[in-house]
């Protein structure tokens, strides 16, 4: 594929990276950060400007909707939100993104039994949403399947479904945008879950052929996805990223002007692995939740302790909020393993429930009696510590930080070529 003067940002960037590799200039992975939460996202943002670097974020229909997501914000507010952090530390290259835009991946339309036809309405709905707030990056992953019954349900989607849904839902996308007159934007598509059916070679190649063909049927090749996200050996469970089933999946994108896309990329063993192995971007959320946690717990250390030394201090009790919170929310549920499905939240063993509120914290940081909580915590504690809340978003920086150094991203808005 050739690039073009019309070519979206990201896909721009991506073509920038095949090339740099292929001439042994550069080796670079770019990184997606989800935005789980306000703190997340300013520190990601000053990660961003304090080394010179791109900087995706990758927002789920979960975290960001038009109904406000679990953090509040539509796709235009989380856009504004990310613009006034990007003024405020003077980043530039920050690509808002959407993450597993298709049906049934937002738990609301699970829950709430939405067929198909109700659930691909309700998506479109949203990349029009995205698109008309100024997405960079649309993630097409029509990989779930609710249709089917009995044992059908727990085989991997067919590859011809899988290419079909992707196919419609980016000719609505570039309909829709071509109507409003929208600048191009930039495609993902896939997924490294089993239930999506793309994890062995055979399969993946299956998707990309056709795919292409689709695309080229449709006169949308120019639409083409920059990203193809690959199962590379980590997941929920699993730290362990494979260098060479990522070099075997990166030969068969890059002839395609594509780059593999790893998710699951949180707590990696070897990070430094992906530029080596041709890694063109990775996905880091809940490991950047847990941090926020650790750093709110080690607040909530000091300010028992000033509560030792100053009496009249009324403490925050922030820990046990969130804990009530993530009990009230029943998104701890979504985390049970099968032995412990049946088993009450309060019989679950102290460090088992920990785990849960640290990981379901990001779906209850806007609550009020949480936020309330958070703040008393900064006020008791503003005396001794004179910003709470950047002690907080500098910690998850530090976490940021440490993927831009293993990805080869310091600096990069220089080797990119990216200005303002």
């Amino acid at each position: 594929m050739t690039m073009t003067a019309s070519a979206p940002p990201l896909t721009t960037l991506v073509r920038t990276l095949i090339d740099l590799r292929a001439r042994g200039k550069a080796q670079v992975t770019l990184l997606a950060a989800c935005p789980n939460s306000d703190a997340v996202l300013e520190a990601a943002v000053q990660v961003a400007a304090h080394n010179h670097t791109p900087m995706l974020f990758a927002a789920t229909l979960n975290q960001v909707d038009r109904d406000g997501g679990y953090t509040g914000w539509t796709p235009a507010a989380f856009v504004e939100r990310l613009h006034h952090f990007g003024a405020l530390y003077q980043a530039e290259a920050l690509y808002p993104c959407l993450d597993h835009g298709g049906p049934w991946l937002k738990d609301a339309h699970t829950r709430a039994g939405l067929d198909l036809d109700a659930t691909m309405h309700e998506v479109k709905a949203s990349l029009a949403a995205c698109l008309e707030a100024g997405y960079a990056l649309l993630h097409i992953d029509p990989t779930v399947d609710r249709t089917r019954q009995g044992a059908d349900q727990d085989t991997p989607v067919p590859i011809p479904l899988v290419v079909e849904r992707t196919l419609e839902l980016i000719a609505f996308a570039e309909e829709h945008r071509t109507r409003l007159g929208l600048p191009p934007v930039a495609y993902e598509v896939g997924t490294e879950e089993v239930h999506g059916g793309l994890v062995n070679m055979d399969s993946f190649v299956a998707f990309l052929q056709g795919l292409h063909a689709g695309l080229a049927a449709a006169d949308l090749l120019h639409a083409w996805p920059c990203f193809i996200v690959g199962k590379v050996g980590t997941d929920l469970h699993t730290t362990d990223f494979d260098p060479t089933v990522a070099s075997q999946l990166f030969d068969l994108v890059m002839p395609y002007g594509s780059l593999i896309k790893g998710h699951y990329t949180d707590w990696v063993a070897n990070p430094e692995a992906y530029p080596q192995a041709g890694m063109g971007g990775a996905n880091v959320g809940p490991e950047f939740t847990a941090v926020e946690y650790e750093a709110l717990a080690a607040l909530v250390a000091k300010e028992r302790a000033l509560c030792t030394s100053r009496p009249n201090t009324r403490p925050s009790r922030l820990l046990e909020t969130l804990e009530d919170a993530v009990f009230r929310s029943n998104r701890w549920q979504k985390w049970l393993q099968p032995e412990e499905q049946t088993v009450a939240f309060a019989d679950l063993s102290p460090a088992r429930r920990t785990w849960l509120v640290q990981t379901s914290a990001r779906y209850i940081w806007t609550d009020e009696q949480v936020q309330a909580a958070r703040l008393r915590l900064y006020a008791n504690l503003a005396p001794i510590l004179p910003d709470p809340h950047q002690t907080v978003v500098q910690r998850i920086a530090l976490a940021i930080d440490a993927y831009v150094n293993a990805f080869g991203l310091f600096d990069a808005n220089t080797l990119l070529d990216i200005s303002s």
